[in-house]
């Protein structure tokens, strides 16, 4: 009767097993093999005694006789995450070769969502791109994680006109309106509904009822969305002369009201630094090398991609400092040295300016 039992129980996780691999969209749909095998309980239970082992167990015991690793499995089912492994960029391509033709590329600290791996090559969607990379140069599972957690950010979707309080309250005095469609970064959310939000460099107060919160990540670039930046870039080249890093007053002012998106309630010194970090953007070679192509570059700054950037600018309502900080970048003054990115500060390594960290 045992040896019975015994056969019972590795035919059962023989089964198990064989569905595991011919039934993974059940399986995405429930969360990970171990959810599966749950769900697998009952069936397995009324197939064998009432003393028997049950599903879970069985199939952790084969595991073991097998020297197989469910906890690997299980990570790599429940994760669809993939992230971008490059200094610069990586092409993506319409078939899985190297040979196909480019669709788009994907760049640093870009991620999206796996839809099929073959051969070496994950087929991904990353924004409106889709496309095949190769494995090479892709982060998945906990790694993917990991970079994501550190370069992606967690905006707010503006659904109708709102109030940006100075205070989690609604008798606290008021920053200014946020516009429908604008999007913002969260800093965090309290239980009394209110979320933290960054309103040009300080700490603003949204009710969470009037927002959609979403955790972003840069998205690559389809080829035509490419063409069209690089066309808006050659059309602001014939405004500037980079030799002397001289500019029109329009950049100028494009550049400054972006310093009023990111840092208009942060001192001179953090919308310098604004500044200094796009201009380093300028002279590096992994960076479109005008004002324009660095602040409209896909899913580099919010407020530029959420049109906040082109509102300002068009209402005319910059601050003379942002200007003065604009103005002072373009001359070749830095205080963040050639570093390329900031965020918020929430400990990460680098300098600290006011309420950014530059690295």
């Amino acid at each position: 009767m045992a040896g019975g039992r015994r056969l019972s129980a590795l035919c059962i996780a023989l089964l198990l097993a064989v569905t595991i691999f011919y039934n993974t969209d059940m399986i995405a749909e429930a969360g990970s093999v171990r959810n599966y095998l749950n769900d697998f309980n009952g069936g397995a239970s009324a197939i064998l005694d009432p003393g028997a082992t049950n599903a879970s167990e069985i199939i952790d015991a084969t595991a073991r006789e097998w020297n197989l690793d469910l906890t690997a499995v299980t990570k790599e089912e429940e994760s669809t995450l993939v992230m971008a492994n490059v200094s610069n960029a990586l092409n993506v391509r319409a078939e899985p070769n190297t040979e196909a033709d480019k669709v788009g590329k994907l760049y640093k600290d870009c991620g999206g969502t796996i839809l099929e791996r073959r051969d070496g090559w994950t087929l991904l969607q990353s924004g409106e791109l889709i496309g095949w990379a190769s494995d090479e140069y892709l982060l998945f599972g906990e790694e993917a994680e990991t970079l994501a957690a550190s370069v992606g950010v967690t905006v707010a979707h503006i659904d109708d006109g709102l109030k940006v309080r100075k205070e989690p309250s609604l008798e606290a005095g008021v920053y200014g309106v946020l516009p429908k469609g604008d999007e913002v970064e969260v800093l965090s959310v309290g239980e009394d509904g209110w979320a933290c939000i960054d309103y040009e460099g300080s700490d603003g107060y949204v009710y969470t009822e009037y927002i959609t919160i979403e955790f972003k990540i840069d998205a690559g670039e389809t080829m035509e969305a490419i063409k069209e930046r690089e066309a808006a870039e050659a059309e602001a080249k014939r405004h500037v002369n980079y030799g002397e890093y001289t500019t029109d007053a329009d950049t100028t002012l494009l550049l400054a009201a972006l310093i009023q998106c990111e840092a208009g309630g942060e001192s001179y010194e953090g919308q310098l630094a604004v500044g200094a970090v796009v201009m380093n953007r300028v002279r590096s070679a992994a960076y479109p090398d005008t004002i324009h192509g660095v602040i409209y570059a896909s899913g580099q700054f919010t407020p530029a991609q959420s049109g906040k950037v082109n509102r300002v600018l068009e209402s005319g309502r910059i601050s003379q400092s942002c200007i003065d900080a604009a103005t002072e970048a373009i001359s070749g003054v830095s205080n963040v040295g050639d570093l390329t990115h900031f965020r918020r500060n929430n400990g990460r390594e680098g300098l600290v300016i006011g309420n950014h960290v530059f690295y």
